[in-house]
């Protein structure tokens, strides 16, 4: 799974926990970004594979409440 993930693809860290999109390549490490832009990070190329409908359904979950509550009253 992982010979599928090129740079622009969606992946899953299953360390993090979190999707990002492949930035780059290096050896055994793969830089993430998050879908809709922050600060990237690296994951070793065994802890990530390629996003289920279920890991970017959780991401984008996970990533409205994070939201809402920075904006909370």
């Amino acid at each position: 799974m992982v010979g599928e993930l090129t740079v622009g693809a969606l992946a899953y860290d299953t360390v993090e926990k979190r999707c990002g999109v492949v930035m780059d390549v290096h050896g055994s490490l793969i830089a993430l970004r998050p879908r809709h832009g922050g600060i990237e990070w690296d994951a070793r190329r065994e802890n990530v594979r390629t996003a289920t409908v279920d890991d970017r359904l959780r991401s984008a979950l996970t990533e409205l409440n994070a939201n809402s509550s920075r904006h909370a009253p």
